[in-house]
C-alpha cells in the first residue's frame, strides 16, 4: 500500500508539473518513486522483525529473516546509490 500510495502521489506531482516540461518533472518524479519503493523496503522488514519475534522465533526463521533483511538493505543501498549517487553513509559529509 505504502509503494502503491507512493507511487500514485508521484505520478499526480509529475503529471501537475509536467505540463509542457516533461524533461524538467522526470528527475523529481523519479526521486518520488524512489522515495516510495525504500518506504516500502523499510516497511517490509520491520514486517518480517516483528511477525519473526512475535511468532515463534525459531533458529530457522530467524536465519531465514537474516537472508530476507540482507538481500532487502543490499536493494535499498542500490536504490539509494541510484537515486542520489552517492552512497548513503556519505550523504550527511557533503
Amino acid at each position: 500500500m505504502i509503494v502503491v500510495g507512493g507511487a500514485t502521489l508521484a505520478t499526480l506531482n509529475f503529471l501537475r508539473l509536467g505540463r509542457g516540461q516533461w524533461r524538467d518533472a522526470y528527475h523529481p518524479y523519479r526521486q518520488d518513486l524512489g522515495r516510495a519503493i525504500l518506504l516500502g523496503l523499510e516497511f517490509l522488514v520491520a514486517g518480517d522483525i516483528i511477525r519473526t519475534v512475535a511468532v515463534e522465533p525459531t533458529l530457522e526463521k530467524v536465519f531465514v529473516l537474516g537472508i530476507v533483511v540482507t538481500i532487502r538493505t543490499f536493494l535499498s543501498t542500490a536504490l539509494e546509490l541510484e537515486l542520489n549517487r552517492k552512497w548513503p553513509w556519505k550523504m550527511a559529509k557533503d
